[in-house]
This record gives C-alpha cells, sequence and structure tokens, in this order.
C-alpha cells in the first residue's frame, strides 16, 4: 500500500511540473544529447607558465540573471599565446578562452533576451562579447563617446569562487549584466571566429571614417597571420578587387589569394625598404597605395608601411594589442608631406558584433572559405599541446573543439 501511495504521488508530481512548464526537477535540466548537467565542470587553468591543467570545479547555481553554457569550441587567440608565455597581464592562475561559443543549457528566469533584442531559450547557441563595468559613457548600442577598452571579457578575467570563466572550459557560466548573442544560424566555425572577426569589423570601419577606403582603392594588407587574413576576407566581400598581401611566407600569402588578394609580395625577396616599396608599387601597376592595414605586432613593420602608401593615403594600425616596442619614423617625410590620414583600432564595439554576423554569412555566399582559417583543432585535454602548436606556426587559427 505504501509503495503505491508512493506511486501515485510521484506521477502527480511529474504531472504538476509539466502543467507549470518543467520537465523534471531544477537540478536535472536538460542539455539535450548531452543529458543531464553535471554537478561539475572541467576548467583548463592556466597555472604557471606555458603550463595548463585541467581542473575540476563545481558548477555554481544559475542565479536569476545568470544563463550556463555547454562550450562546444574556442579558438587560441595571439592575447591567449602572449598570457601562456608571459603572463603579461598578471593573470595566473586564469581560465582563457575568449573566442568561444556554446549552447544554453540553464537560464534565470529573468533572462529573456539578448543583446540585440532577440529571444533566448534553452537550446541557442550563443557567444559572448564583453562585461561593462559601471561607466556612463558607455551604453550597449551607443558606443561613439569612447572605446571599450576598460570592459572585461570572459577568458580574461581574474580568478574566482566561480572559476568557470573561460571558454577553455567544458561550461561557461555568464554572470547577469554581461553581453551575450544568439549565433543560431551560423555554424561551429564561423561561430569560433566571430571574436577576431569583430576585431576586424572594427577596423575596417574606423578605415572607412578617413573617406579614403571606396570600392576602387587600391589597398595593402600587411601581415597575413589569421587577422591579416580575415582583413582581407572583409574587404574583398565589401567589394575591394586591388589588394596587395604582404608577408614573409609563402603559405599564408597563398592563402591570402583564397581570401581575396589580388596579389602578394613576399618581403624576404627584396632587400631594403626602397625595394620593398617598389615591389609593392609594381603589383598596383606603377602606383603606391590609396590605403594600408597594418596588422602585425611588429614596430618595424610598422616603420616599412608609410613607404607603401601614396601621397594622401590613409593608414590603419591594428597589430599592436600589447606593447609591443617603439617605432622609428621620420614625421616629416613619411605623414605630414605626405598628408597621410591615420586611424589605431583596438578590439571592438557591441555594432560590430552585430556585423560580424552578417559579413560571415556574406562571405560564405561570395565564395570566400573563411572556415579554412581554422587548421587544427585539439581536445581540451590537449591543451598544452593546442597552445605549443599555436606559437610554432605550424598552422593558422587554432581551436578546442569539445567532444
Amino acid at each position: 500500500m505504501d509503495v503505491n501511495a508512493t506511486n501515485i504521488e510521484e506521477i502527480v508530481r511529474q504531472v504538476l511540473n509539466s502543467m507549470e512548464g518543467h520537465t523534471g526537477t531544477e537540478k536535472s535540466v536538460s542539455s539535450n544529447a548531452a543529458g543531464e548537467i553535471p554537478k561539475t565542470a572541467r576548467v583548463a587553468m592556466l597555472t604557471s607558465l606555458e603550463h595548463y591543467d585541467i581542473k575540476e570545479f563545481p558548477i555554481p547555481e544559475v542565479g536569476d540573471d545568470d544563463i550556463l553554457v555547454k562550450v562546444e569550441g574556442c579558438g587560441i587567440c595571439g592575447t591567449d599565446a602572449h598570457e601562456f608565455k608571459k603572463d603579461p597581464f598578471g593573470l595566473i592562475p586564469v581560465a582563457l578562452g575568449h573566442e568561444g561559443t556554446g549552447e544554453i543549457v540553464k537560464m534565470g528566469k529573468n533572462v529573456k533576451k539578448d543583446s540585440a533584442g532577440n529571444e533566448l531559450k534553452i537550446g541557442d547557441k550563443v557567444v559572448t562579447c564583453m562585461i561593462f563595468k559601471d561607466n556612463p559613457d558607455i551604453t550597449m548600442f551607443d558606443l561613439n563617446k569612447q572605446n571599450v577598452g576598460g570592459a572585461d571579457v570572459y577568458g580574461l578575467l581574474p580568478d574566482d569562487d566561480i572559476h568557470l570563466n573561460g571558454w577553455f572550459s567544458d561550461y561557461l557560466f555568464i554572470r547577469g549584466g554581461s553581453t551575450v548573442f544568439k549565433v543560431s544560424d551560423l555554424d561551429l566555425y564561423s561561430r569560433i571566429l566571430i571574436e577576431p572577426c569583430a576585431v576586424l569589423i572594427h577596423a575596417v570601419e574606423r578605415a572607412k571614417t578617413t573617406g579614403i577606403l571606396r570600392f576602387n582603392s587600391r589597398v595593402v594588407v600587411q601581415g597575413c597571420g589569421p587577422i591579416g587574413l580575415i582583413c582581407i576576407a572583409i574587404l574583398r566581400t565589401m567589394g575591394i578587387n586591388h589588394i596587395v598581401a604582404v608577408d614573409g611566407e609563402e603559405k599564408r600569402l597563398e592563402f591570402a589569394k583564397e581570401m581575396g588578394a589580388s596579389d602578394t609580395v613576399n618581403f624576404k625577396d627584396h632587400k631594403g625598404i626602397e625595394a620593398l616599396a617598389g615591389a609593392v608599387e609594381a603589383k598596383f601597376d606603377g602606383h603606391l597605395a590609396d590605403f594600408a592595414f597594418q596588422c602585425t605586432g611588429s614596430p618595424f613593420a610598422h616603420a616599412n608601411i608609410y613607404k607603401f602608401i601614396r601621397n594622401g593615403g590613409g593608414l590603419c594600425e591594428l597589430g599592436f594589442f600589447i606593447n609591443g616596442g617603439d617605432a622609428t619614423i621620420n614625421p616629416h617625410f613619411d605623414i605630414c608631406s605626405k598628408e597621410i590620414t591615420i586611424v589605431g583600432s583596438w578590439v571592438y564595439t557591441l555594432r560590430d558584433y552585430a556585423t560580424t554576423f552578417e559579413f560571415l554569412k556574406s562571405a560564405k555566399k561570395a565564395g570566400i572559405p573563411i572556415e579554412k582559417l581554422i587548421t587544427h583543432t585539439f581536445p581540451l585535454d590537449e591543451i598544452n599541446e593546442a597552445h605549443k602548436t599555436n606559437l610554432a606556426m605550424s598552422g593558422l587559427k587554432i581551436a578546442i573543439i569539445n567532444q
């Protein structure tokens, strides 16, 4: 008799939960094929220079304004490489990874829409952008007063009692007040590339403010790592056809053509800046560039870039996310007498993220194989090997893909 009563009570409870819109108890929210949410999550924690430990931490309770995301993948950024080698931000121990994406498996009752006003639900694929601090000059889509240099980013947060702070993990814990975008209409590789692509969308938008970058512009892109290659893809998607890529690695220069470069120059084939500038000029049929994008972190490369630009031309410098040292230029010859218009670019805005989603769709329609930028993938437990592969420049974009 007691057994039957217990069974009936369980059935009634399940029916009531169903009527209230629940599929079970709050502690067993389904993450579709992954089954129930585990009690703990693995986190790749950078514990010393050039070494990650895979640690396991409890998954915190999700508050009314929070979101729990099951991580699907995350790219390795140049910033991660700097932190891996030198810890320039003094964050160790730290959970890194800011080029990530995943699926919402649990969310607080107050979470209704993403940062662009789209409805959010369990199962949506998302990316994060930044966490705003208390700054009255920065609002969600009105960032004209200043850039977002003072904002925080998941993957570059000091360690705390939550620990699930970076995308190099099984789960990411998104706190209330963060920015999040639904990107369920993009494939996994495209979603992993959103963050670095936003950096270049921002740079191109900055370049457009000069009034020099146009459809018929002759553009030189110096540096054909992932950043320079994405820059080329964006310019080509915009309809700019005359793009010369400059780098010292033939494999990257060949890839630049796949991204849309009309021609290439290997700086190793030319001795001295005058010869190199002459080679660029020859690729533009005897003209210097109308506009240049400097995408390396080399002060020497920055000093050279002015020689590629015509009088009255423009330059966007975006290669120095961290202090790479001083560059030696001659302001009279390089800037004043040529009347060069220069803009700097650093990180991105929320609006750039929204633009990036459309760029990725447009690039695919235009036949630009942007997804080929991801050349190597590793599981989370091989993250040390993944970073060493990245430092060895064995590929282009290295990514951690969770199984």
